[in-house]
């Protein structure tokens, strides 16, 4: 098989696909809106249910939910039936998928998943099912062709019953005002989390250079040595008056001045970018990037506190 029949298949693959979610996004009703209702209305979590490739879809569902606010619990079918019931409480609603609504396990369970819960929601392609019989909701996600060259393999079937996860996730987001920094509370750890709560301080580096507005050159360039960030600033008590860099430095040799009567104050350049060390760090970031320079003068009240570096926050995954 070449590579342009590889490419052809996956195309197809996805074609199809594509053709199964039009079908769903023409079936989302009145069910689909009872759902998010039902859901929302909980006193309880929601527990997710299934088998097979189902449960590893309830499993991404799952996350999903719990990392936009609606607190849910994973519970594995086979193992509901063999003591894991006790999970559930009557406050709680039951989200079961079953793409065909009568495997064993499922049709042995759904009479309990009903009386053990408020509701019970159906996620199945198969609205004749056992599954179906006891929701009191009923989520389609029938699929006229899987993907699968056998027409076997889960794959459109798992494909749509993702999808129909995530807009259940989405709506209940959008009506509950579900915001990035809330999303951010449950993502502390991640570059999302870190871009969304973190602030300048967490960032700051070790080294806190600054001379006075009436050092000499040699102070300056002591300064500027002892720091890896190729920086000084220009203070007065811990107010800022200026800042310096090895750049100009440079642009002050070549001008062939004497360099015993030039005082720091004589080539600092006044009004430098600053940031209150409270800030956002993805905020110093920003101003870094828009000033294309890269370091920046950290504050607390309007006083001197310390250097934020361009090169910390990228390691750091802000952007």
């Amino acid at each position: 098989m070449d590579r342009t029949n590889i490419i052809s298949i996956a195309k197809t693959t996805l074609e199809i696909e594509i053709s199964e979610l039009e079908k769903l996004k023409n079936r989302i009703d009145d069910q689909f809106a009872q759902a998010v209702e039902i859901i929302n209305s909980a006193k309880g979590k929601l527990i997710v249910v299934g088998i097979g490739k189902s449960a590893h879809v309830g499993n991404k569902i799952v996350a999903t939910l719990n990392s936009t606010g609606t607190p849910s619990q994973f519970l594995h079918a086979s193992e509901a039936i063999h003591g894991d019931l006790g999970v559930i409480q009557k406050q709680d609603v039951v989200l079961c998928i079953s793409n065909s609504g009568n495997s064993p396990e499922i049709a042995n369970l759904v009479p309990y998943l009903k009386d053990y819960s408020s509701a019970l929601i159906g996620m199945t392609g198969n609205k004749k099912s056992k599954l179906a019989e006891f929701s009191e909701v009923i989520l389609d996600t029938h699929v006229d062709v899987e993907a699968c060259p056998n027409k076997l393999a889960p794959t459109s079937s798992t494909t749509i019953q993702m999808a129909l996860g995530d807009a259940l996730a989405v709506a209940l987001m959008e009506l509950n005002d579900f915001k990035a920094n809330d999303f951010a509370k449950f993502h502390p750890g991640g570059s999302l989390g870190k871009n969304l709560t973190s602030k300048v301080e967490q960032f700051l580096s070790s080294q806190k250079p600054q001379v006075a507005e009436d050092s000499s050159i040699r102070d300056v360039i002591i300064s500027i040595s002892a720091s890896s960030h190729g920086i000084t600033v220009v203070t007065n008590s811990d107010q800022i008056i200026g800042v310096i860099t090895d750049g100009d430095l440079r642009r002050m040799l070549m001008k062939g001045e004497d360099i015993s009567k030039v005082l720091a104050k004589d080539i600092m350049s006044s009004h430098p970018r600053t940031i209150e060390k409270d800030a956002l760090a993805k905020e110093a970031m920003k101003t870094l990037k828009e000033n294309n320079i890269g370091q920046l003068i950290v504050t607390e009240n309007g006083k001197y506190f310390g250097i934020i570096d361009l090169h910390k926050l990228l390691d750091e995954g802000i952007n």
